[in-house]
């Protein structure tokens, strides 16, 4: 009854995915290569936990 009311765990984890890999982007443009490979390593994990969000979404 009120699943209209519930947040898409997908979407917000698109969007952290999303700002990770921006951080990302500047820690390596200033040349901090150890902060770009964490990030890029959480944005790795985010986007590992969409897709298996994406996987028991999908009808069997």
């Amino acid at each position: 009854m009120f699943s209209i009311f519930k947040r898409d765990p997908i979407k917000k984890l698109t969007k952290q995915h999303a700002i990770k890999l921006e951080q990302a982007m500047h820690a390596q443009r200033n040349g901090d290569m150890k902060s770009y490979a964490m990030l890029t390593a959480e944005a790795e994990q985010i986007a590992s936990e969409i897709k298996t969000l994406k996987q028991e979404k999908q009808p069997a």
